[in-house]
């Protein structure tokens, strides 16, 4: 599967790299920000219109929502989630323990003190599962929900499909520590590699590679751990949002296009009414490999 390939990158990475570079403040950033109070993420805000939270995933930023922003059609108005810890945001209340579950708490409580209403949520890879998190746990707050190329429980692709969280939390301990404690140099070339992976388009991958190497390593390692340690299958059933799931076929041999599909509708057959729409061509990043795809399907859901 290519989530094997994908998370067996992912536990490569020497993310050390940002002890030795001290990560920018939220404020220095130099974009406007939306005044709330949290240690779990920031939240960049442009736009007027209709509420859209645009999640990204592990060690990424926000900057890769530009070509989905830029295409999206109608009036909005763009949070943009920066995850503490992540592409040279401070760990901040991240440095201990797990990272999605909090965050997807702490979004709930933006929604609510922000009074954002009817918002529409549109997430990729770990930022799905803080989506589902939210729209499960609290779905009077999430109007209409975009999943971009994330299953609810990664466990499956360690453990085959009789995993359980327990079943492989031997091997998300060992993806965890080996993420924190690569060095450098190590980080450098396996961020590099997996990048490769995960974003076909060769001039769009220096953006990708630098949030990871600019990532805190402890952060990046317990929250991977808790993804795959994390099944949201029995949660599905409480969204009541109507959800759109983007993914791409699977790279590695022997798998079709017709097999992805089967394996994501078994995946979400608990979420009533989820339209699963596939986009070929296109590596992880959907929204830099296919951007005009990708928006078209997102307007095409939200219309």
């Amino acid at each position: 599967m290519k989530y094997l390939l994908l998370a067996a990158a992912l536990a490569l990475m020497p993310l050390a790299a940002c002890a030795q570079t001290p990560a920018a403040a939220p404020a220095d950033h130099g974009h406007v920000h939306a005044d709330f109070e949290s240690g779990r993420f920031h939240v960049r805000v442009e736009g007027e219109g209709r509420d859209i939270i645009l999640i990204p995933g592990l060690t990424s930023h926000p900057d890769i929502w530009e070509p989905l922003v830029a295409r999206l059609e109608g009036d909005w108005r763009v949070h943009m989630i920066h995850i503490q810890g992540f592409a040279g945001a401070p760990a901040m209340d991240n440095i201990d323990g797990p990272v999605s579950a909090p965050v997807a708490e702490d979004i709930a409580r933006y929604i609510r003190e922000q009074g954002l209403e009817d918002a529409v949520v549109v997430s990729h890879s770990m930022g799905g599962t803080i989506a589902m998190m939210l729209a499960a746990r609290h779905p009077d707050l999430v109007d209409r929900l975009v999943v971009i190329d994330m299953i609810p429980f990664m466990g499956n692709v360690f453990g085959g499909a009789t995993a359980t969280p327990a079943s492989v939390t031997p091997i998300a301990d060992q993806i965890g520590a080996g993420m924190a404690a690569s060095t450098p140099e190590q980080w450098r070339a396996s961020a590099t590699a997996s990048i490769v992976g995960m974003v076909q388009t060769e001039s769009l991958r220096a953006g990708p590679i630098e949030h990871s190497v600019t990532s805190d390593p402890g952060v990046a390692g317990r929250a991977m751990r808790e993804l795959i340690v994390t099944d949201l299958r029995p949660e599905l059933a409480a969204i009541t949002a109507p959800t759109e799931v983007i993914y791409v076929a699977f790279n590695n041999p022997g798998m079709t296009p017709e097999i992805t599909d089967g394996i994501y509708a078994a995946s979400f057959a608990n979420l009533e009414g989820v339209v699963l729409r596939r986009i070929d061509d296109s590596a992880h990043f959907i929204m830099l490999d296919q951007p005009d795809a990708l928006a078209a399907a997102i307007n095409d859901f939200l219309d």
